[in-house]
């Protein structure tokens, strides 16, 4: 749970600084889809959780 509420203030402040800068792009896009997953907790709000859950726990291992 605390790993979500970090994944969606990180993606909510990363969204504002691409959005006040006009930075419209791929990169833009993935940031503002991310932000939009974990914040209204749709249907795909799981496998998503699960994904970054994932990626999460694999950095250590690198």
């Amino acid at each position: 749970m605390a790993v979500t509420v970090s994944l969606v203030a990180l993606f909510g402040l990363v969204l504002f600084f691409l959005l006040r800068s006009r930075t419209l792009g791929a990169g833009a896009a993935f940031i503002a889809a991310g932000f939009g997953f974990f914040l209204a907790s749709t249907g795909a709000a799981g496998p998503i959780n699960q994904l970054a859950r994932a990626v999460i726990d694999a950095i250590p291992n690198l």
